[in-house]
């Protein structure tokens, strides 16, 4: 996670610490290039806090770690997880330029449950981001996620699903949501390990090329199971 450790959002589901982040680390897309290489990863998700006090949402700080990468390893995979940067085409454009092999927004949860489980985020917006950066570069992967069990139907999952397609949305997580703290969104359903199963199915069916799909997936989980094809 890169951007520092205070996030200017306050998502009803996410531990991280709501507060006026501190300035960007300039030196920091170097330093994650050389933990990468002292680890000797091949595939790495690189996110961060959502960084609205900055004018780019912090757009220009991915850019430049994943060149950063890039000049240590093209033969790194690079997965991105970023905020929405606000819908702004031009931050949208600076993470793609520099090239993520996977471009990762999470959704979230359903339509209806995005004003009481997101801060600030909105379902259409992430649908038009993640249209927007296929729009932007035709060859990167794009990939989303959603937890479950915050009191989501079925038929609303299942038009996710179809909203994510309609979107060009390649690879899906599905994963149960669990409370960090008592002050965050209480579990309305864990769901069966079964359904999980079923959904992945479900998934497949409606053209996604890759589902993860279980109890504790997670949108970075097993992430270099799946293998994009390269530039």
């Amino acid at each position: 996670m890169i951007a520092g450790e205070r996030c200017t959002r306050a998502c009803g589901f996410c531990a991280v610490s709501t507060a006026k982040p501190f300035a960007l680390e300039v030196d920091e897309p170097a330093r994650v290039a050389e933990a990468i290489r002292r680890m000797k990863l091949k595939h790495v998700v690189i996110t961060a806090v959502a960084r609205d006090d900055l004018s780019d949402g912090g757009a220009t700080h991915f850019a430049e770690t994943i060149r950063a990468i890039r000049d240590l390893d093209p033969e790194i995979v690079i997965e991105v997880l970023t905020p929405d940067f606000n819908g702004k085409e031009t931050s949208l454009r600076s993470v793609l330029e520099a090239q993520p092999d996977i471009f990762n927004h999470n959704l979230e949860t359903v339509e209806r449950l995005t004003p009481i489980v997101r801060s600030r985020a909105k379902y259409r917006l992430s649908l038009d981001v993640l249209r927007s950066a296929k729009k932007l570069d035709p060859d990167v992967v794009t990939k989303s996620g959603i937890m479950l069990g915050l009191g989501e139907t079925e038929t609303e999952l299942f038009q996710a699903f179809d909203d994510l397609r309609e979107a060009r949305v390649q690879v899906l997580t599905l994963g149960q949501y669990l409370r960090p703290t008592p002050d965050h969104l209480p579990v309305i359903e864990y769901i069966r390990p079964d359904l999980f199963d079923l959904y992945k199915k479900v998934a497949e069916r409606k053209g996604f090329e890759y589902v993860a799909s279980g109890p504790l997936v997670r949108s970075s989980y097993h992430a270099a199971d799946y293998k994009p094809k390269r530039r």
